[in-house]
């Protein structure tokens, strides 16, 4: 009996030492789990930086009355005080996640046009470890340009490879013009060649409505042809000094049937927000052409106002 025990003693201890190693091994890598992302392993490969902003603000709220006055001049012709107050007040747009996206519209009659007003927040996140919240955005933003039929100005840094691989994957599927760099917006009737085809349909209709005694029509349809497309210095186009980076796009449409219209959009990004403004106004006669440097411009002036609210 008394050899037996002696040969269990060396055991025991054995048993006892496995089991703390393990126990000591175990809390080692708990600790650096807390601190550590998919991709990452440690103090090795530091997790990229989450993005400035956290939260959004509410868009309804970020647009100031005499700024909608100005954009929406239909609202200071409403009399009815309460129909007046609702239409400052706009309408949220509908989103799943109102952490990750918000948006309001207005669209308001006046007398001669309507105008409708959008404007969009989206707080980019990214669920890569090795990708920052800004990276991530960047890529956003550059897909929008691209859509927009504009590229980054020669030299701007891009954020990341990735980046750099969909610019080329973008241009490269546009070929129906030869160009390497052949522009999405091109399907767009802005002032290219779908407007002058148009007006030159007007043109032809008021020659017509001319031979048989009319001479309204054709001043108004030579009007229009001459501010189809934007003015020198207008055309779409990326803004410097507005966020991180931001552009322009502006589009008219020219369809000889129905009123023309146009669209001025303002994209920016900050940091990983990026904010969306769509100014659209459509005459109540046909023949009318919306001022492309007047709705430039009051887009512009709203988008730097948002740009400010941002950074402080």
């Amino acid at each position: 009996m008394q050899l037996r025990a002696k040969a269990c003693v060396p055991g025991v201890a054995a048993l006892l030492a496995a089991l703390l190693t393990g126990c000591s091994g175990a809390s080692g890598i708990g600790d650096e789990s807390d601190d550590s992302k998919p991709g990452g392993s440690g103090s090795s490969n530091a997790p990229a930086e989450p993005g400035k902003y956290r939260t959004l603000p509410e868009p309804c709220g970020e647009v100031d009355e005499d700024t909608l006055d100005a954009m929406l001049p239909g609202i200071p012709e409403i009399e009815d005080v309460e129909q007046r107050e609702k239409a400052y007040e706009g309408t949220p747009t509908v989103t799943y996640d109102t952490d990750r996206r918000v948006g309001c519209n207005w669209k308001v009659e006046s007398t001669g046009a309507s105008h409708h007003l959008l404007v969009d927040f989206e707080r980019v996140v990214s669920y890569d470890g090795t990708v920052s919240d800004d990276a991530r955005a960047a890529e956003v933003y550059a897909t929008k340009l691209r859509d927009a039929g504009l590229s980054r100005p020669s030299g701007s840094p891009t954020v990341s490879g990735d980046e750099d691989k969909g610019e080329e994957e973008g241009t490269g599927k546009d070929k129906g013009d030869g160009k390497g760099g052949a522009s999405p917006a091109g399907d767009k009737p802005q002032g290219g060649k779908n407007a002058r085809a148009d007006d030159d349909k007007g043109s032809r209709k008021g020659s017509d409505k001319d031979a048989k005694g009319s001479d309204e029509e054709p001043d108004g349809a030579a009007d229009a042809s001459e501010s189809a497309a934007p003015p020198p210095g207008l055309e779409p186009r990326t803004l410097p000094d507005l966020g991180d980076e931001a552009f322009l796009d502006d589009a008219l449409t020219t369809a000889a049937s129905a009123s023309r219209h146009r669209t001025v959009t303002v994209v920016f990004r900050t940091s990983n927000v990026i904010v969306t403004i769509e100014y659209d106004e459509q005459p109540g006669r046909r023949t009318d052409v919306p001022d492309s440097k007047e709705m430039q411009d009051k887009a512009q002036e709203l988008a730097d106002m948002l740009a400010g609210e941002f950074n402080e």
